[in-house]
């Protein structure tokens, strides 16, 4: 039997108690919080629309939102995201005596869709590197940001919110804090060891001209007077978008996640292991990290089907006769 004075709370009640319960519990980024909360407040919108509440649905109710959640033309990630957040917060209600059971225990998701992450290949990060350097504004600054962003792979996030101590000493390898506070030593290129003591020394300057007129020190490598007190994820990804317009790239392809696929395939491509690779990137499981084998054997057979005189011979021959290569 449930529980009636969990009955008797509201919806965002069992939702807040839930996210506070991972915040505490698991370390969960914010960015995970706010992706659950926005998949418990559809879910609960949905179930008060008929009448229902966290307490009392069923596995049948649960099933049917999963349903009109793809009638409304949502992604199998998304739908999985949110059965997902679904499971975990029954099984929060259920170790918390909040109900006697777990309605979506049972139900199966529908599963995610692999999808190959798109890349950049050298020369298109490049054109982004020199359009940091040579750019108007903050030029010292986005080259930094770009060179460690290329030379680590890691996360948007991660970069954004790095602290500045991260990068005192002139180190060889910086230490980034991942998904659920998980620390890794990631090696910085000499480029990035570089453009990190320059951008050090003009913000170190900027700084301590700012403590003149009382301001506060900031603790964060890339500063700002945001709520966070650091360079945000959106301010991240306009500027990079802004970089591709200046760098003659297509601003469609580049996206800070792109730049971190192309740190992986571009470390595969040139001998480096899955393991390290893995490592680098702060992946749990190295499932994820093969799955740039794959990007890597497309770019290979693009290579050599557009690339090797041979088949440039055959297509040419086939245009010539009307025909295409032999299918052998």
């Amino acid at each position: 039997m449930n529980n009636p004075a969990a009955a008797s709370r509201s919806m965002a009640h069992w939702a807040q108690g839930f996210l506070a319960a991972i915040a505490a519990e698991r370390d969960a980024a914010q960015n995970t919080r706010l992706a659950y909360a926005r998949d418990l407040t559809d879910f609960a919108d949905w179930l008060d629309r008929r009448g229902l509440h966290f307490a009392g649905a069923q596995q049948a109710d649960i099933a049917t939102y999963i349903v009109a959640c793809a009638d409304q033309g949502l992604s199998q990630a998304t739908r999985a995201r949110r059965l997902s957040a679904i499971r975990q917060l029954y099984r929060f209600a259920f170790e918390e005596g909040w109900r006697s059971d777990n309605p979506a225990i049972r139900l199966k998701g529908p599963g995610r869709a692999q999808r190959l992450p798109g890349t950049l290949d050298v020369p298109q990060v490049e054109a982004l590197i020199t359009a940091a350097r040579t750019g108007p504004r903050d030029a010292v600054r986005n080259t930094c940001l770009m060179e460690l962003l290329y030379a680590t792979g890691m996360r948007v996030t991660e970069l954004v919110s790095l602290p500045v101590a991260a990068g005192r000493g002139d180190p060889q390898m910086i230490l980034v804090r991942g998904k659920g506070g998980k620390e890794r030593l990631v090696p910085l290129s000499p480029p990035a060891r570089a453009a990190l003591r320059v951008w050090l020394g003009q913000r170190d300057a900027a700084e301590a001209a700012a403590r003149k007129d009382g301001a506060a020190p900031s603790r964060h490598l890339f500063p700002s007077r945001g709520k966070g007190g650091h360079l945000t994820r959106q301010g991240f990804f306009t500027l990079i978008k802004d970089l591709a317009v200046t760098g003659g790239v297509d601003p469609a392809k580049v996206t800070p996640h792109r730049l971190r696929h192309a740190f992986a395939t571009h470390l595969l491509a040139n001998g480096a292991d899955l393991r390290s690779i893995q490592t680098m990137l702060g992946h749990a499981s190295i499932a994820t990290t093969e799955i740039y084998t794959h990007v890597l054997d497309d770019h290979l057979r693009e290579l050599v089907l557009t690339r090797h005189p041979l088949a440039r011979q055959d297509a040419s021959e086939g245009a010539k006769t009307g025909t295409g290569a032999d299918p052998d």
